[in-house]
């Protein structure tokens, strides 16, 4: 996979991660979002997987 691809796969991923979120109502911010809580991290990740 080239980095162009690499790149290509990390936007679309981080653009379903924020639909996911703003479906369940869990604000995300650009980049860094250490400051979620582990279990709203983990209602996105479920959901992304669930979809």
């Amino acid at each position: 996979m080239t980095s162009s691809n690499s790149r290509e796969m990390k936007q679309k991923l981080s653009g379903f991660k924020t639909e996911v979120a703003n479906s369940m109502n869990i604000s995300l911010n650009q980049g860094y979002n250490g400051d979620i809580s582990a279990r709203d991290a983990g209602r996105i990740g479920g959901q992304m997987v669930k979809r």
